[in-house]
């Protein structure tokens, strides 16, 4: 039995997406800047997938930017911003962002930026005084992610963007983990700045896009033929934009239907698996993504198991889970999102992530916690149970 549950990394390639990409890599192959009739049914193709995606978070077309993935986004909208200034100016960020923005930020804090990251509570949730106490007089930028990939939470954007308007100064969510899982409407949702990625909502991996408000200033990273209104150069990948267009389209009609699914199969995965000893679940219980589940281990010795260990006897069982620690030079590295929200370096090397999709089924979610509780009963004898 084969169980797939690591769709906060990626999910699989719809067939609808995969056709899309087959018809214009047949038959929509020119380049969208070319004039003539080969040309013209590219850009055809490229700007109703535009449109598509635009839907999807109920933007204007002309306001989203195709990029390579959400990575490129997220940077395009850290630097783009940034790079309109002579001199460091100051810009904020959670403690628990995603490392495509912690490394785009860490290189401006090397040039000088002044940097503030806002601490988070025990759930991995931002408050948002903290933020309005942070805001200074040469703020620029607020940059927070909308759902943490690795505990699930959901922070309060509505209320952030607003506190950071009233201050001035542009507001970025990195959306990549909420987009085709939970509403969102640029027309209510107060931002400046928006990062998707194509193949978290069942589209081809290597697409993304940036949806920047009309009105909002941004400096290219890229440079030259001046393609996606000059933001980002570049002969556009039509064929894979095509497939990102349809997952969001698709993604937009199926919502209202699969995310209630994914709340309920999420919520009992939860319920059989939090009173298992050594267990302790990590994030937003309200607050949180609806096909996020994640703990981290109660045990004594963390040589003895951690995270990647417990992701390895997952796999040996047929199930795909993922853990959040790095592993560097061989060692297992505590995860920073889970000391900054208050975990000690042990605990902070076992945490694991489950994260369910459209395949995911209710037999799925029985046989993975029967599964786990297993693994884990083989695993952390007694002796090895401590208080985190």
């Amino acid at each position: 039995m084969q169980i797939y549950l690591d769709y906060s990394a990626t999910t699989p390639t719809r067939p609808e997406a995969i056709a899309a990409i087959q018809r214009v890599l047949a038959e929509e192959w020119g380049n969208p800047s070319s004039l003539h009739a080969w040309g013209q049914r590219s850009a055809i193709a490229l700007e109703r997938s535009r449109v598509q995606v635009a839907r999807l978070i109920n933007a204007p077309p002309e306001s989203i930017v195709f990029t390579s993935g959400g990575t490129e986004s997220d940077n395009l909208a850290i630097m783009g911003v940034a790079q309109q200034y002579d001199t460091p100016q100051n810009l904020i960020i959670s403690s628990v962002e995603h490392s495509a923005i912690v490394e785009p930020v860490r290189l401006l804090e090397q040039q000088g930026w002044q940097v503030t990251r806002l601490p988070v509570n025990r759930q991995g949730r931002v408050n948002p005084l903290d933020l309005q106490t942070a805001l200074r007089s040469n703020t620029v930028l607020v940059s927070i992610i909308y759902g943490q990939s690795e505990v699930g939470t959901l922070q309060p954007i509505s209320t952030l963007a607003e506190i950071t308007h009233r201050h001035g100064a542009l507001f970025h969510t990195d959306a990549v983990q909420a987009i085709g899982r939970l509403p969102i409407d640029v027309q209510t949702l107060p931002v400046d700045l928006l990062s998707l990625s194509s193949h978290k909502l069942y589209g081809p991996q290597g697409v993304g896009a940036l949806y920047v408000r009309p009105g909002v200033a941004l400096l290219p990273l890229l440079t030259g033929g001046g393609q996606e209104s000059r933001l980002r150069s570049g002969t556009q990948a039509v064929a894979t934009i095509a497939g990102f267009g349809i997952a969001a389209e698709m993604a937009a009609t199926e919502m209202v239907v699969e995310t209630p699914r994914l709340l309920y199969l999420r919520d009992r995965l939860f319920d059989q698996l939090v009173n298992v000893p050594g267990l302790v679940p990590t994030g937003d219980r309200l607050h949180r993504l609806p096909h996020h589940v994640s703990f981290c281990l109660d045990y004594a010795d963390s040589e003895i198991l951690t995270g990647k260990a417990l992701v390895r006897q997952m796999n040996s069982a047929g199930i795909g889970i993922s853990a959040g620690a790095a592993c560097r030079s061989g060692k297992v590295a505590p995860s920073p999102i889970l000391q900054e929200m208050g975990y000690s370096d042990r605990v902070a090397k076992s945490g694991i992530r489950l994260t369910l999709g459209h395949h995911t089924t209710k037999a799925d979610i029985d046989w993975t916690a029967m599964v786990l509780k297993q693994v884990l009963s083989r695993l952390t004898p007694s002796t090895l149970l401590a208080r985190v």
